[in-house]
Parts: structure tokens; C-alpha cells; sequence
């Protein structure tokens, strides 16, 4: 795969030496850690480690992470917990163009979700006092979205939330890493985190909601996660989170500056070679995600071509790829069904280069041409 490029980060970072040298410590050692004898107790001690570092690097207090499989099942434990937990407030409130695990929840809880629209830069509108209101439970909003990198403005919904009484989630999987998080200074009752986006093992996220919040568990067993979650801790994969998150910490500010700059270069780079192509979602954005609409083309068709010249990009959400359909958060900030079609996301991360970033300017623009050619 060296000869490749990856630019799908957005979708899973490649494991980080300091992870994968955390995990195989971990993994050489017996024992549950709800067991009381000394094998259990060890590992209790480096789960319990890994929930502190990890609860650090995000400004949070350790009894505030509640370890997941995943933003996924974190994201569902927040709605399902709040819509349990509150009945007196039958109604959730969440952005236009959320990932799949919160936009998800229309189906489960029809006709009891109202969603905060889009404008056309991919920003919240201003609308969250006319939709946030005393039967909210709960209010979840993107902090940076996944497929276009936007960052949303969280101090224009939390005091609709606050004058409601809703609790506040933000997921942040794409913010960790890429922007300073500090969960205290948020003004969010709980957020999501996960590892594989950070460099971090696959198989491992974080709820971290404030203790005073008295979710309903979704799910039952021995509650080993503050009886929100069920399910032998898994120690391993929180040391790999734990040293992947404090790598990414320390060295946010450097790789921010590094990020942003290749993706000004990728963007001018693109609108100056390639005819017809626009960029979406306006700033501020995440310097590691960059979408753009290749007008006049189906993205299947490009991502195939850039694929067949050793690129590896996304059409979107990891979660919904694979399907022929237009993005839905295109859709959301009113974009044509060609359009949201016709883009692609390329998403950076440590093992970006400009070299990579030169190498798919040199087949971009051919690769378009022959995408357009055979949708004609």
C-alpha cells in the first residue's frame, strides 16, 4: 500500500506506532477488570489510566467517559439514553446533515425528531429558538461535519438549549484532533469521540456526558460502563485510544497549521484545473476535510478512476458509501440531486504530504474528463 495515496482519514486513520505498541503491552496481560483478583486488578488500574488520559486530552473528568464500540453506539446511547431518560419531553431536536447514527434516529422515533436546517455554506441557520422549546429532551448537533468539514457554531444553539432545558450533545469525532476540545468550556452536556479517526485501534469511542446526566441504558447486562453500557471493558483498545488521543493533542497545533495549508493548496488546485468544479461549505472549516461537486459527472465514476490511479478517496460518510445515492448533506444545504451526485471528499491526515497533494492534481483533471465522458 506504500505506493498508494490516502486521502479517506475522514473514514479511519492508519494506527499510530504509539497505539499499536499500547495495545500489544495491554493484550500480553490476563485478567477482566471486574474481576477482584490481582490479574483483574491490573486491569482495572490501565483501564481506568486509559479513561483518564483520554478524559485529559478533552478537558472532561474521567467519570465522564463512558467507553464505547464506537461514535456510533455513542451517538446512539446519548438520543436513546436522553428519549428514555426524560419522557416528560417526548420531542429530540438534531442539525440538518448529521452522520447516519443521529440522522438514524427519524426511523427509530418517528414523528418525535425536529431537525435545525441547513443554509447554503453548510452552516446551522438560525432558526434553534423556533425549534428547541420545553418538550426538547435532548438537542444533538455536528460539531465539524463529516463530509464537508464545516464547523457548526455551537454558541448559537446552546442558549436555545439552555432557556429550553434540553440537554446539549455535539458529536465531535472529526473536531478531535483537528481542533482544541475542551469539554468544560464547550457548554455541551455530552459529546462523542472515536479512535480509528485519530489513528487510534477500530472498536473503540467515548460517550463523555456530565455525571449529573441520568441516561436510560438501551441496553442491559452488567452496566460495567456507569450502567449506561454493558459488556466486558475492553482494556486493550482503550490503551490504544489513550495514547493515539494524547499524541494527537500534543501535536494538534503544528498539524493544524500543516493541514490547512495542503488543503488550500488541493482547493486552488482544483478550481484552477478542473472546469466546472465548486468547492462546498465555507469557512470556518476542518483543515482535513476537503468536498467538492464535480458538476457534469456521477462520483462512483470518479472515485473508480482516481481509485484505478492509486487515490483513495470517499463520496461521502464511510457509513453510506458503497451506495449510488446523492449526499444527503449536499441535499441538506440545497444542492441539486446532480450535484450532490457528482462529489467527492478528500480527507487529510498525518501521512499527507504535498506530494500527495501533487500527485492528484497531475490525475484529477483527466480523471474528470473521462467521469464526464461516460455520463454523457
Amino acid at each position: 500500500m506504500d505506493e498508494r495515496i490516502y486521502l479517506d482519514h475522514a473514514a479511519g486513520a492508519p494506527l499510530l506506532p504509539q497505539a499499536r505498541t499500547a495495545m500489544e503491552r495491554a493484550w500480553a496481560l490476563p485478567g477482566n477488570p471486574s474481576s477482584l483478583h490481582t490479574a483483574g486488578r491490573e486491569a482495572r488500574r490501565l483501564l481506568e489510566e486509559s479513561r483518564e488520559s483520554v478524559a485529559e486530552c478533552l478537558g472532561a473528568r474521567p467519570g465522564d467517559v463512558v467507553f464505547t464500540s464506537g461514535g456510533t453506539e455513542a451517538n446512539n446511547l446519548i438520543l436513546l439514553g436522553a428519549a428514555g431518560a426524560r419522557p416528560e419531553r417526548p420531542r429530540l431536536v438534531i442539525g440538518g446533515g448529521e452522520h447516519p447514527s443521529i440522522a438514524g434516529i427519524r426511523e427509530r422515533l418517528p414523528d418525535r425528531v425536529d431537525v435545525l436546517p441547513l443554509d447554503s455554506t453548510g452552516r446551522l441557520q438560525s432558526e434553534a429558538e423556533s425549534v428547541i422549546g420545553a418538550a426538547t429532551a435532548l438537542v444533538s448537533v455536528l460539531l465539524v461535519n463529516n463530509e464537508t468539514g464545516v464547523v457548526q457554531p455551537l454558541d448559537a444553539v446552546e442558549p436555545a438549549a439552555r432557556k429550553a432545558g434540553a440537554w446539549l450533545h455535539t458529536d465531535a469525532v472529526q473536531a478531535f484532533g483537528h481542533q482544541p476540545l475542551a469539554f468544560a468550556e464547550l457548554g455541551v452536556d455530552a459529546l462523542t469521540v472515536t479512535a480509528h479517526k485519530i489513528g487510534g485501534p477500530v472498536g473503540i469511542g467515548a460517550l463523555v456526558a456530565r455525571r449529573e446526566l441520568a441516561l436510560a441504558a438501551p441496553g442491559f447486562g452488567g452496566g460495567q460502563e456507569r450502567r449506561i453500557r454493558s459488556g466486558t471493558a475492553m482494556v486493550a483498545l482503550a490503551a490504544g485510544f489513550a495514547a493515539a488521543a494524547r499524541l494527537v493533542v500534543d501535536e494538534l497545533a503544528s498539524e493544524s497549521i500543516r493541514l490547512t495549508q495542503l488543503r488550500k493548496t488541493l482547493a486552488d488546485g482544483i478550481v484552477a484545473t478542473v472546469p466546472d468544479a465548486g468547492i462546498n461549505g465555507q469557512e470556518p472549516v476542518s483543515p482535513a476535510i476537503l468536498n467538492v461537486t464535480f458538476r457534469r459527472c456521477r462520483a462512483d465514476d470518479l472515485l473508480l478512476l482516481l481509485d484505478a490511479a492509486g487515490i483513495d478517496c470517499s463520496t461521502g460518510s464511510a457509513c453510506t458509501a458503497g451506495v449510488h445515492q446523492p449526499s444527503e448533506v449536499l441535499l441538506a444545504m440545497g444542492r441539486s440531486e446532480p450535484d450532490a451526485a457528482g462529489s467527492l471528499r478528500f480527507s487529510l491526515g498525518r501521512g499527507t504530504d504535498a506530494a500527495a497533494i501533487k500527485r492528484l492534481l497531475e490525475v484529477l483533471p483527466e480523471s474528470v474528463a473521462r467521469a464526464r465522458a461516460a455520463f454523457q
